[in-house]
C-alpha cells in the first residue's frame, strides 16, 4: 500500500534515483530548461522549488543544505546570487512544465521543465 507516500520511484533504486534527480536539477539551473519525461519533470519541480526557496533567504545554513544536493560550487553561487534575488517577490511557482506529447520510440509522455522569467 502506498498510503501518504508522495514521491515517485521512477523504476530505479534509491541511490540511482537521487543521483538522477541531482543531475536533472543541476541541469535546470545550468541551462534554464530541460526536456525529460513528465514523471521526472514533476519530481524535479519539487526539488527545484525547494532550492529556490532556500536561495531566497540566503543564509549559511541554507547554502550548505543546497550544497548537499548540488555539488557544483559555481552553480550554487549562481543559484544564490542570481536566482534568489530574481524570485524575491514571488511566493512560489518558480518553474513550469509544458507537456510535449509522447516520445516516438516508447510512447513516453515528454515535457519541458523551465524556470519562469
Amino acid at each position: 500500500m502506498r498510503h501518504r507516500l508522495s514521491r515517485r520511484k521512477l523504476s530505479r533504486p534509491t541511490a540511482h534515483r537521487t543521483l538522477l534527480l541531482r543531475n536533472l536539477v543541476s541541469d535546470v539551473f545550468r541551462y534554464g530548461s530541460i526536456r525529460t519525461t513528465e514523471a521526472k519533470a514533476k519530481e524535479v519541480k519539487r526539488v527545484t522549488e525547494k532550492i529556490i526557496t532556500r536561495a531566497k533567504s540566503g543564509s549559511l545554513h541554507d547554502r550548505r543544505q543546497v550544497l548537499s544536493l548540488i555539488t557544483d560550487h559555481k552553480l550554487v553561487k549562481k543559484v544564490f546570487d542570481e536566482m534568489g534575488p530574481r524570485y524575491e517577490s514571488r511566493d512560489g511557482g518558480y518553474t513550469r512544465i509544458m507537456k510535449l506529447g509522447n516520445r516516438r520510440g516508447d510512447a513516453a509522455a515528454m515535457a519541458i521543465i523551465e524556470l519562469m522569467p
